[in-house]
């Protein structure tokens, strides 16, 4: 609780002297306080735990709670106060988005579900919405769905992105979802991206640096980012500008290569926890103020790959 200006609860709820309505602090896509990689498989076993680790000190990861049921490839969404996983394979592909909250320890629950079941969608998040975007259905899919955090609800079909395709990676600015690479076939460049004001199709505005699969997204307030991937396991971190429609530049690599990790978003750095090329429990982390390379900062409880990333 903090008073400065007005009195601060948890969940992001400020109440302002002289009685005046409480006023939702202002969305912000990046955690100042911990990170989330939920589900996926370890050692061929279809994993629940909803794993946590501290944005504040480098440690490991500790599981805190479980899925409704357990997921791989499904895409992760951030709300100020919720974290998402939506669409999936459990073991059969899934529609079900399911919610756990930040403030408090727990098993997440079944809230709505997705317009079609995919497995292998990309994850974005505007300050009002869920949004889960390409996947496999099958066969490859290009729908974007949007759900609401407000209130708990089934997502609603508001647009394409520009090519059909599964295991992109997400990345999300203040006013536009992004959808970068994927499996088409082939394996693919193309960073799409759509807006959060309107609903709308998606538009082709560039390249990554290399045509990539299975690749984890991450978002400063100015860049997005793609980590890893595949067809080979790769450990190029790439990034790409917000402000202007261009290609991704190669800044950096992880300290493993790797592919099918969760991709999550703090206000300084990214992460990349987990992966394939073998199940890997590194979490890797890299600067958002500096194009340079990630350092090995903790492990996740289980080696484990086909994660789904959120942040608070």
């Amino acid at each position: 609780m903090q008073i400065s200006g007005g009195l601060q609860l948890s969940g992001g709820i400020n109440l302002v002297p002289g009685g005046s309505s409480p006023t939702p602090d202002p969305y912000v896509f990046q955690g100042s306080n911990y990170g989330y990689a939920s589900g996926g498989s370890g050692g061929g076993v279809l994993q629940t735990a909803i794993n946590k680790f501290s944005f504040s000190s480098d440690s490991n990861a500790s599981d805190v709670a479980d899925l409704f049921v357990s997921f791989n490839n499904s895409a992760g969404q951030s709300s100020n106060n919720s974290g998402y996983a939506s669409g999936g394979h459990s073991p059969s592909y899934t529609n079900i988005i399911q919610k756990f909250t930040f403030t408090i320890d727990g098993n997440s629950t079944d809230v709505g579900d997705l317009t079609i079941t995919r497995k292998g969608p990309a994850g974005q998040s505007s300050s009002e919405s869920g949004y889960s975007s390409g996947g496999s259905a099958p066969p490859y899919d290009d729908t974007i769905d949007k759900f609401p955090f407000a209130s708990d609800g089934n997502a609603t079909d508001v647009g394409d992105i520009t090519l059909a395709r599964e295991k992109s990676a997400g990345q999300s600015s203040t006013s536009s979802g992004y959808t970068s690479g994927g499996l088409a076939p082939p394996f693919v460049n193309t960073i799409d991206k759509f807006p959060f004001a309107s609903d709308a199709n998606a538009t082709d505005v560039g390249d990554l640096a290399h045509n990539l699969f299975l690749s984890a997204g991450q978002s400063s307030t100015t860049s997005g980012y793609s980590s890893g991937g595949r067809p080979a396991p790769s450990s190029t971190i790439q990034k790409f500008s917000f402000s202007s429609d261009g290609n991704a530049t190669d800044i950096g690599d992880l300290t493993v290569a790797r592919d099918d990790m969760a991709g999550q978003s703090s206000t300084a750095s990214g992460y990349s926890a987990g992966g394939a090329d073998n199940d890997k429990d590194t979490i890797d982390k890299f600067p958002f103020a500096s194009d340079s390379n990630a350092t090995d900062v903790g492990d996740l409880p289980v080696a484990s790959s086909s994660l789904s990333g959120q942040q608070y």
